[in-house]
C-alpha cells in the first residue's frame, strides 16, 4: 500500500513537472551557445524569447547576448498605459515555422546605449541578418520606411540604417556624417529589389572593416550581393542609440519614418562576417524558419 501511494506520488510530480516545462514555441529552433557564429556577435533579438508585453502590447524586447545593450523598449508611452507606439507580437506563424513575430506599425523599439553601435562605422565594420516580411508602407518621408537605424539624432544624421521604399523596395546603407546628403557619396544607399508583401525573407548586410573606402553588400535570400556600394569610413562618426522599426531615436517624429512589417529574428555581429560564416548563418536562419534553401 505505501509503495502503491509513493508511486502515484511520483506520477503527480511527473506529470506536474512537464506541466511546468517552458514550451518552444516551434520545434526547430537555434541553438544559441553553439550554432550561432559567437565571435563579435552583439545582438540578437528572437521573437521567441525576451519579450514582455504589457496590455496586449510589447514593452521590451531583450537581447539575447550577454553585451552592454540589454533590452530594447517602447519610450513613446513609458509607462505603458495606452501602448502607443507599441508594436504587438504575433504567435505560431505557419510561413516561418511556427515561430513567432514582432510586427510593427510605425511602431519602434529603442535602446538607451548612446555609444554602443558607433564603432560599426568607424572602422570595425558589421554584419546584420533578419528575418523579416513586409506590409504595404504608409508614407511619412517619401521612400524612407526603416527597419533598424542608429543614426545621429542631429547634426549629419551618421549612423547606419536599413529600410524600404514605399514601393517595399530594400535599400541600406551607412552614413559617414561628412555630408548631410540623401543619398551621397558619403551617404550611399544600396538598393535591393522589391519585396513581396508578406513573404518572409532572410535578409543581410555586411560592410567591410577598416578605414579608407570599404564596401557595403546586401543581400536577399543568398550569398551573393544583390547589390554593394563603396563606403569612406569616417573614424570620427557619432552614431547614436538604436532603434528597432525605425531610423533612429526620432524624438521630434517618431513613426514618421518607420515600416509597416513583421521582424522574427534581427541579428548583428560588430564585423564582417567571412563568406564561410555568412553562408552558415544564412543555411542555419532558412533551416529555422523553415524558409526555402
Amino acid at each position: 500500500m505505501i509503495i502503491s501511494k509513493y508511486k502515484a506520488f511520483l506520477s503527480v510530480v511527473f506529470v506536474m513537472a512537464l506541466a511546468g516545462t517552458p514550451k518552444g514555441s516551434a520545434e526547430s529552433r537555434l541553438k544559441p551557445k553553439t550554432d550561432l557564429v559567437r565571435k563579435g556577435l552583439i545582438l540578437d533579438l528572437d521573437a521567441d524569447r525576451g519579450i514582455k508585453v504589457v496590455k496586449g502590447r510589447v514593452a521590451s524586447w531583450k537581447n539575447q547576448v550577454d553585451w552592454k545593450v540589454k533590452n530594447f523598449v517602447a519610450t513613446r508611452d513609458a509607462n505603458h498605459k495606452k501602448g502607443t507606439g507599441h508594436p504587438v507580437l504575433k504567435d505560431k506563424i505557419a510561413a516561418i515555422g511556427g515561430h513567432s513575430a514582432v510586427v510593427f506599425r510605425r511602431h519602434e523599439l529603442i535602446n538607451s546605449d548612446e555609444d554602443a553601435f558607433d564603432h560599426l562605422i568607424t572602422g570595425s565594420g558589421y554584419t546584420w541578418f533578419a528575418v523579416m516580411s513586409v506590409h504595404s508602407q504608409v508614407s511619412g518621408l517619401k521612400d524612407v520606411n526603416s527597419f533598424f537605424g542608429n543614426l545621429r539624432n542631429g547634426g549629419k544624421y551618421e549612423g547606419f540604417w536599413a529600410g524600404l521604399k514605399d514601393d517595399n523596395t530594400l535599400w541600406t546603407g551607412s552614413r559617414n556624417g561628412i555630408t548631410f546628403g540623401r543619398w551621397d557619396q558619403n551617404n550611399p544607399q544600396v538598393i535591393g529589389p522589391k519585396l513581396e508583401k508578406n513573404r518572409y525573407y532572410v535578409i543581410a548586410g555586411r560592410m567591410g572593416a577598416g578605414t579608407g573606402k570599404v564596401i557595403i553588400e546586401l543581400f536577399v535570400n543568398g550569398t551573393k550581393p544583390v547589390a554593394s556600394k563603396p563606403f569612406p569610413v569616417n573614424p570620427e562618426a557619432n552614431s547614436s542609440k538604436m532603434a528597432i522599426g525605425q531610423e533612429r531615436d526620432a524624438t521630434n517624429h517618431p513613426g514618421q519614418e518607420s515600416f509597416d512589417g513583421e521582424l522574427a529574428r534581427l541579428l548583428m555581429w560588430d564585423r564582417p562576417l567571412s563568406n564561410q560564416e555568412f553562408e552558415k548563418t544564412l543555411s542555419l536562419l532558412k533551416k529555422t524558419y523553415a524558409l526555402s534553401p
